[in-house]
């Protein structure tokens, strides 16, 4: 069986060597190396692991007398997260940042599972917080029997080493910093790295052949679980979140308070049709919406927020062409990212119609929305 380590790595590259030493040291063996990380983090793996003949890794193979050519590692193995527009994410900084970090995580984690004479090794030992977080999830979400998700753990005085990447077979002094920041000589002998293997609950084997065919987003694999018949929707303003399909999802006050109006606007519609997906009379053109600001900026005080009305007044409180289609947007996301895309179109702000006659509105029936 070919065994895959799939990893995340941000500033420190050692975390690489350091997690193929600990999997050769369990027996465990490798054929191919992924990493997951951002443009530093690649220039960081080049600049040690991967410096030509004289790399890290390269040196780590003469050492163990490993024949170079059975691991499978180098630029085409090293992926890159990248924005929409195709630039390369220098740092996870922002939550946008963040979902292309685990769409990445998703798809790797989905591509190396579909075989099934491969054993995936998932790391989270190295990069950000965040960077272990998702790919902990992907492995929740793709893992078969045959995976495994791994830390590693190094003793501190050599983790945060510059020198130190794997305890080699013939021990030497490596330069090390204390606490204090002083500098000392210590044995590389004393630099044990243990494989830590972590315990997760996979739902794979849950999931329909429908579900396995492409890498979906984690709110559409979750919502797959817990299908009911007749899914309602809950609309709890005070404590600012929908609830579908027995998942929460977080919206931000002035999300609430527009998502709120326009329940409100459909739940009070005099409209007397079956109240179907199809129906779109209950929804507003962009002027009525703006029309009604007053109306949203009293729900907006409402629901609790403690913001000014000079505040709410340049936010939602001042709605125009640009702020409602910014607001829509990021509700949009929010119900994507909580409730997986497959749902998004039944509980969004929708629209029906061609510009300049775009209305809006939202098609989830009325009789199964609940406000709490």
């Amino acid at each position: 069986m070919k065994g895959i380590l799939l990893a995340v790595s941000g500033l420190s590259p050692q975390v690489i060597t350091e997690t193929l030493y600990a999997l050769h040291q369990n027996d465990r063996s490798v054929d191919a190396i992924h990493i997951i990380t951002t443009g530093v983090g690649k220039e960081r793996i080049f600049g040690t692991l991967l410096a030509g003949a004289s790399g890290v890794f390269y040196q780590y193979l003469r050492d163990y007398q490993i024949d170079p050519a059975s691991i499978d590692f180098g630029d085409h193995t090293i992926h890159i997260l990248r924005r929409e527009n195709g630039a390369e994410i220098r740092d996870i900084e922002t939550q946008e940042d963040n979902e292309a970090l685990l769409a990445e995580c998703l798809k790797w984690a989905h591509h190396f599972t579909q075989d099934p004479d491969t054993a995936v090794y998932f790391s989270i030992a190295g990069g950000r917080k965040t960077m272990s977080a998702c790919l902990t999830l992907a492995a929740q979400l793709y893992g078969r029997p045959q995976d495994r998700l791994y830390h590693v753990l190094v003793p501190p005085i050599f983790e945060s080493s510059p020198e130190f990447f794997y305890p080699p077979p013939q021990s030497r002094f490596v330069v090390l910093e204390d606490r204090q920041g002083r500098q000392l000589k210590m044995d590389s002998a004393y630099g044990k790295v243990t494989l830590v293997p972590l315990p997760f609950i996979s739902i794979r084997d849950r999931l329909t052949d429908g579900f396995l065919d492409r890498p979906l987003d984690p709110g559409t694999l979750m919502s797959s679980l817990v299908q009911e018949e007749a899914p309602r929707l809950v609309v709890n303003p005070m404590e600012k979140k929908l609830i579908f399909n027995r998942i929460e999802v977080d919206f931000q006050p002035a999300w609430m308070a527009l998502y709120l109006f326009f329940v409100q606007h459909k739940k009070d519609h005099p409209c007397t049709k079956a109240c179907d997906p199809s129906c779109t009379d209950c929804f507003l053109d962009l002027q009525e919406i703006i029309d009604h600001t007053d109306l949203i900026q009293d729900l907006y005080r409402r629901i609790g927020s403690n913001r000014s009305i000079e505040t709410i007044r340049e936010g939602i409180g001042n709605l125009s062409k640009e702020s409602f289609n910014m607001h829509k947007s990021r509700i949009k996301r929010a119900i994507e990212n909580g409730f997986g895309s497959v749902n998004v179109e039944k509980i969004e702000i929708g629209s029906t119609g061609i510009r300049p006659n775009t209305r809006y509105g939202i098609r989830f029936p009325r009789e199964r929305i609940d406000l709490s």
